[in-house]
């Protein structure tokens, strides 16, 4: 262990929760004043869900489900959306941490006596408020296409559900930020990752209508049980309890296994 690794160690045990609090707290309003002064960064958690709703709507809804039935699709669709747009959420966190590294904003903050790990809870605490935005804005235009919600309770449950899985995966994008060279790398990477596991689950058709093989991949699909449980909370009609509890199990293991790696990473990058 380095000697630089050593002073942070020591100087984050020094800290109490109440500084701890303090630091994460002064970290989100840097954060949150970045987005002020550059809007431009919210285009993703704006657009992205008009967007992609609006395509598989109105491009796979009339052959799923019956030209004409788009309504119909709209009711599966959209909560299998919200589990995809905290992936798509996810990757802009890794690729805005490499630039503060490449800007030299984190050489700044590693340099503060602070927490290492506040550094990282203040930036998956922005983004998980920029993941609201774009779930709000997904529901709307559901809403408008003619969503309907058998439970509000539900809803609000699939929503923490989303928001839960989605901070897990943000620990492995944050890590990827520290340890890849270019945030191109990291969309790249992200890309080749993401895709498969968007499209190979049960986020935009029945997992029924597969071959034999991919049916076999979306049944260990996280983003399958976590779309699946959204659907059954919002609209019932199908058992959760096996959903839910995978989905959380993912997000506590993807958690445990990854922040203590990203925060290591971040506090020994030379």
């Amino acid at each position: 262990m380095s000697a630089a690794t050593v002073t942070a160690t020591v100087a984050e045990g020094r800290i109490g929760l109440r500084g701890n609090l303090r630091h994460i707290g002064a970290l989100v309003r840097r954060n949150l004043l970045w987005i002020r002064q550059d809007p431009e960064s919210m285009f993703d958690a704006i657009l992205f869900p008009i967007v992609f709703c609006l395509l598989f709507v109105f491009v796979f809804g009339g052959a799923i489900a019956g030209k004409g039935h788009q309504d119909q699709y709209v009711n599966y669709v959209v909560p299998g959306l919200m589990a995809m747009m905290g992936m798509n959420i996810a990757m802009a966190v890794g690729t805005g941490f490499n630039q503060d590294f490449q800007t030299g904003v984190m050489d700044r903050f590693r340099s503060l006596p602070i927490a290492r790990s506040s550094v990282l809870i203040a930036k998956i605490t922005v983004e998980i408020g920029r993941m609201l935005v774009a779930t709000a804005i997904l529901l709307a235009v559901g809403f408008s296409l003619g969503l309907s919600i058998a439970s509000v309770p539900g809803l609000f449950e699939a929503i923490g559900l989303s928001m839960v899985f989605g901070s897990s995966i943000m620990w492995i994008f944050l890590t990827m930020g520290v340890v890849m060279k270019s945030a191109q790398a990291i969309q790249g990477m992200g890309f080749l990752v993401l895709m498969p596991l968007q499209f190979g689950s049960s986020i935009f058709s029945p997992p029924s209508t597969m071959p034999g093989w991919l049916k076999a991949f979306t049944d260990y699909n996280p983003l399958s049980t976590l779309a699946d449980a959204a659907r059954g909370l919002m609209n019932g009609g199908r058992p959760i309890t096996h959903d839910v509890f995978m989905t959380l199990i993912w997000s506590v293991v993807i958690t445990a296994v990854m922040a203590p790696i990203a925060i290591r990473k971040f506090t020994t990058k030379s």
